[in-house]
């Protein structure tokens, strides 16, 4: 049974025939995502955050049909450079959500994998499963594969520009 306190995970990766270091750009451009994702809508740094480093805030900004507009704020958690980013969504110690990215080389290009783990903080799932805590493992199974169907749009769009800019186009 999938259960929302046991932090399911949605996992999906994509081949790149680009080196790390040219992926590496693309996967910590925290604005990057919303350009291929039907629920982020953008992100902006903190004011006074310099970019992608660890300990550095963003804002989030997403909509969704069943719930409207929201907006959370995220901390970057892991940035290591060509390997690694990835960040908690609102509370640090419980979060209501991990992300990241991860670049392992692979022949002339990268295997790249994006991950997220709901919970085990409330998120905006809390209200539906507690209204309803027969459905928590359909919610969940639902909510899992939103964000596998997302994340397998935004790698391609990650490999498609990181394949053109090796062209050189």
């Amino acid at each position: 049974m999938v259960r929302y306190a046991d932090s399911p995970t949605a996992r999906v990766e994509i081949h790149v025939a680009a080196p790390p270091s040219a992926v590496w750009p693309l996967v910590s451009d925290i604005t990057l995502p919303a350009r291929f994702s039907t629920e982020l809508t953008g992100a902006e740094w903190a004011k006074g955050t310099p970019g992608p480093c660890a300990g550095a805030r963003f804002t989030g900004h997403s909509q969704h049909p069943m719930v409207g507009a929201w907006q959370t704020t995220c901390t970057v958690v892991t940035c290591e450079e060509p390997r690694a980013f990835g960040w908690v969504v609102e509370d640090l110690d419980h979060p209501a959500a991990r992300w990241g990215f991860e670049l392992e080389p692979d022949g002339d290009g990268t295997l790249l994998r994006q991950w997220a783990v709901l919970g085990p903080g409330p998120s905006g799932l809390t209200p539906a499963i507690e209204a309803m805590p027969d459905k928590e493992e359909r919610i969940v199974a639902h909510r899992l594969a939103e964000h596998a169907a997302n994340m397998r749009r935004c790698l391609a769009g990650i490999k498609q520009l990181a394949e053109l800019a090796r062209a050189g186009g």
